[in-house]
Formats: C-alpha cells, structure tokens, sequence
C-alpha cells in the first residue's frame, strides 16, 4: 500500500474488516486484535494508528514490530493455531506504519493465553471484539454455521408432533406456500427442508417446527414464547409456552388480531380502513422473532402489547453484519437458516427478504410511525411499533394517489414523513433514512420534485425540500404552505441579522450558506435588508458586504 491509501484507511476510520491500534500496544492485545479479525471476515489491521485515526507511529521501543518479518512471527507464536499474516510497514505522515492482512479462516483460532473473540458490530454499526461462547466456538470448530441444523442424539421420529407436520403441509398448499411440500411423507418433508442429516438422524431445527413439548423442552430448553397485554401497569394477559413455531406463529398472530382495533378515513367515495397494525407488520416482525432469535440464549420471545404500542423482542442481537443502520439496504443474513427457509416455504414470512422494508412501508401507508430499533442491544433485538395517532389527512392522499395507478416506494413514504413532522427535509437526513449515500438519495429527492410532490430550495449541499403547494393542496393545507415559505424568509431575516450583530458584517456568499440558499437570493435578501433600513452596504457587487446601520443619537 502507498502512504496515500494508509491515510485514507485512517481518515475513513474503523469498520468490520478494519482495526486501529497505537504504535505501543502490547503483544497479547495485537494478538487478541488479529484473532478478532480472524474469527470473521478477515481484514487489516494498522499498527501505528490510534482509534479515533490518528497516526502515531510505531513506538521506537517496539524494534520487533518495525521489522515485517518479526511482527509476522510474533503474531504467529501468540495464535493458536498459528495464524499466518502479511506484513508491510509504509511511512505515513513522517511515522512509521505497519499494515497487517489477516486473512479469514476456515477454522477458529485463540490467542496462546485461550482468549476466543471475533469481530462483529454492535446495533448502531460501530466495530467492537467479543468473546466467542463456548457453542460458537465448537460450532466454528466443527465448521457448524446454523445452530437450527445441529443433529441431537437421543430423538426419534415418534418426537414430533404429527399435527405440526400436517399444519406445514397444509400451509404450503395455500397463497405463498411451496405446493411441492404438500403431498410428502413425513421423512421425505424433514429432508425436503434439511431438518434431518444424511443418516436421517433430526435436528434442532425439527424439534423446534415439529417437536412435542416434552421434546422442545428436553432438546431446546433455551426455547420459550411469551405474549403480553398491559394496560398502564395492569396485566391482562401474561401466557408462556413453549410450543413449536408454527403453532407459536398462529398463537401469537390471532392474539395480536384480536386486539388490533381500526379507524377509518374516507377518500372521494370510499372509506378505507387504517388499523393500527397492518397485517404483514403483525405476521413479519413476529416470523422474524422465531426465526432469527439466538436459541442457545435463555429467555423468552416476547410479544407485548401496551395501550398504543406493540413490542416485538427476542434474545440474541442482530446477525452478523446487520445493525439498525442497515436494516432496509442489506442482504438477508438469517441467524438460523433452515428455519428461515422453512417459513418461506410455508408461505409465512417475505420470500425475496424485503420483510422488513415492507413492515416499514405498511405502517407509513397508514399514516402510522415507522417501526423503531433504538431499543435493540448485542443481547436483544427489539422492536417497538407505535399505532398512532393515525395521520389520516397523509394516508389518504397516499391510497388515493395509488388508486390513481402511480406507485409510491418506501423511500417516496419516508420521505413524506418526515417532511410532515419537519417540515422540511435535507439530503443528508434523507441519506440517513433511506440507508444509502448521499448522492444516490439526492437523486431521490429530485426524482420526487419532478414528480410534482416536492420543491426545493437553495444549491447544492446547502438545498433542502419542502412539500409543493400542489401537495399542500391535495391535502387541503395550502395555508400551511404559505406559512412555511413565509416562515422561512421570516427565519432567514433574522439569521442574517443575528450574524452582522456577532460579526460585525456579512457578505452574500456567508449569506447563502447561512440561509442555505442560492446566491443571487441571498443577494436578494440582503438588498431588502438595505433598502428597509435595517443594514448598510459598503463597496460594490461581489465584493459588496452588510453592515449594521448606525444608530442617530
């Protein structure tokens, strides 16, 4: 690598397949950082850059490590089995760079004092090491990468309940359920869905579909459902079970129906339901829950609902590689795989992974708040839904926009909310909730104003979008449209005049940036500002700057 590509890494800063340490560490935590790195997805690892992408240098005291055939040999003899690394050393910034490549492994590896830790994210996306528990470490070991296809010694066909394997079979005869496993016998189903190994001896993924209870609770002690009604702090339903999934799946889904109350708004000659959980919300965020929860962790899955909210939660965090940040934009990584594919073969869950893209836009269409992952940590992954209030006034117009034959998209949906909570909305924000970068989500935004539901203001980074006055028509709010133009031009006064009177003067380019809009505005505005009185221009054209008048005594 250049010095160039170095500075680049730093400056990006860490990621899942990148890690900083200073130019001093000690040789067991350089260790414990390759076998981190190791343990995952591979990587680099910059030795002679602090955390926060600073570059110090490799200490003079720590001669092995500015020698790349020493450090190489070092990391060597403190893994175990001995990981092999390429080493180069660039001189960047005036100090001295060692540039690490850890490849990934195919087998687990430990640090020679039997530290096991792999690199993961957290909820948020940040990189951060864990310890490796003991079943993931045999698990990695045995080259095991889905829990759910583990085989259990001990358990006989005469286990499963055959009523589960009837409800499969039943299932995959309806709507999205795959018809090829309707007509097969009870082996040849278990094979069909990679529940049993070669030998036909069953696994944790069989027990956990099809099992009695006696056999969930003797194989997969770990599994437990719950669901929970409150109200403020009263409890008016509180259910454990440990029931197999599909049945769990059934249970929970009607339990949530029967509380899930609607409202209804009228568009032109037709009245449309919004409730306040649309069907795919209820059916999804509770698959994902069965689905993707850590069944070697104690505790239950949880459906609770209180007064104006539903609360999905199970133990385990996301699986790796997704975190709130990426929720809508990554590819599917289901934490136990045969089972996930056994719920789309029963027609249960989204079967080209847009599950959870499509929970957010069902509840947007409603009018309804987008479901929230803030809660979620490394052990847990909740979701809170909030039924509400509905904005009525927004889905309608969205129904009726439909029924017109034009789409919108779940970007289309975010962006219309939050321009209804903010009033406006920029390219960073809207990078943000559309989970993509920023020029990608700019285009997004134009798309939005040639499509006549959106205008927008200023230049370049400095434009924002607003609602256009056809939208605010639409929704029977022009007034509000008119008070926001008239607002932001009461804002932008007052900015600029708060600006001259901490800094003395103003130029029409720190106006433009200031007010975020274009220059030939802001010259606008500072003109008025001159004629009313209120500031005093000196020099000429682009070098013209705004003063605050003097006051006659």
């Amino acid at each position: 690598m250049d010095p160039d590509e170095v500075a680049e890494l730093a400056s990006v800063g860490e990621t899942l397949t990148v890690e900083f340490k200073g130019g001093g560490v000690g040789q067991d935590d350089l260790a414990e950082a390759v076998v981190c790195l190791a343990n995952a997805d591979g990587g680099r690892l910059l030795l002679g850059v602090t955390d926060n992408g600073a570059i110090n240098g490799i200490n003079p005291d720590k001669k092995e490590y500015a020698d790349p055939q020493r450090l190489a040999a070092t990391i060597s003899t403190r893994t175990e089995p001995p990981i092999t690394v390429a080493v180069e050393t660039v001189t960047v910034e005036n100090e001295l760079v060692a540039v690490i490549e850890v490849p990934a492994s195919d087998s687990v590896h430990a640090t020679s004092r039997g530290r096991y830790v792999r690199r993961t994210v957290d909820v948020k996306g940040s990189p951060q090491c864990l310890p490796m528990r003991p079943h993931e470490v045999l698990a990695a070991a045995a080259g095991e990468t889905d829990f759910s296809q583990r085989v259990l010694d001990g358990i006989l066909l005469e286990d499963l309940d055959g009523n589960e394997l009837n409800r499969m079979r039943g299932l995959a005869r309806q709507g999205d359920g795959d018809n090829a496993l309707s007509s097969l016998s009870d082996t040849e189903l278990l094979r069909a869905l990679s529940l049993v190994d070669r030998d036909d001896r069953l696994t944790v993924g069989a027990v956990l579909l099809f099992g009695t209870a006696e056999a969930i609770r003797r194989h997969v002690p770990a599994h437990e459902i719950g669901f929970q009604e409150l109200d403020g702090t009263e409890i008016r339903a509180n259910e454990i079970s440990h029931n197999p999934l599909l049945r769990a799946m059934a249970q929970l889904v009607e339990r949530v129906d029967a509380r899930n109350t609607e409202e209804d708004v009228e568009v032109g000659l037709f009245r449309i339901p919004l409730p306040q959980y649309a069907e795919s919300t209820i059916r999804e965020l509770i698959a994902n829950s069965l689905v993707h929860r850590d069944y070697t962790k104690l505790g239950p899955t949880l459906v609770r609902m209180n007064g104006g909210s539903l609360t999905v939660s199970n133990p385990g965090g996301f699986p790796p590689g997704v975190n709130t940040s990426n929720l809508m934009s990554v590819m599917p990584r289901p934490r136990n795989p045969a089972l996930a594919e056994a719920f789309k073969r029963a027609g249960l869950v989204d079967r080209v992974g847009r599950g959870i893209s499509r929970v957010f836009e069902q509840q947007l269409s409603l009018g309804r708040p987008p479901p929230d992952y803030s809660g979620s940590t490394t052990d847990s992954v909740i979701v809170r839904v909030r039924s509400g209030p509905a904005d009525s006034d927004l889905a309608g117009y969205i129904a009726q926009f439909r029924r017109s034959g034009e789409e919108l998209d779940l970007r289309d949906l975010l962006t219309l909310h939050e321009i209804r909570a903010e009033r406006r909305i920029t390219t960073a924000r809207a990078a943000e909730l559309f989970q993509i970068d920023t020029s990608s989500a700019r285009a997004e935004l134009n798309a939005l104003v040639e499509r006549g539901l959106l205008e927008s203001r200023g230049e370049s980074r400095a434009r924002t979008y607003h609602m256009s006055a056809a939208l605010y028509r639409q929704l029977g709010e022009l007034a509000e449209y008119v008070r926001t133009k008239g607002f932001e031009k009461i804002q932008q006064r007052e900015m600029v005049l708060t600006f001259v009177e901490r800094h003395g003067s103003i130029s029409r380019g720190e106006a433009a940036e200031l007010c975020q809009i274009a220059p030939l505005q802001a010259g606008h505005l500072l003109r008025q500002l001159r004629d009313s009185g209120e500031l005093a221009m000196t020099g000429e054209r682009r070098t013209a700057r705004y003063t605050a008048r003097p006051k006659h005594s």
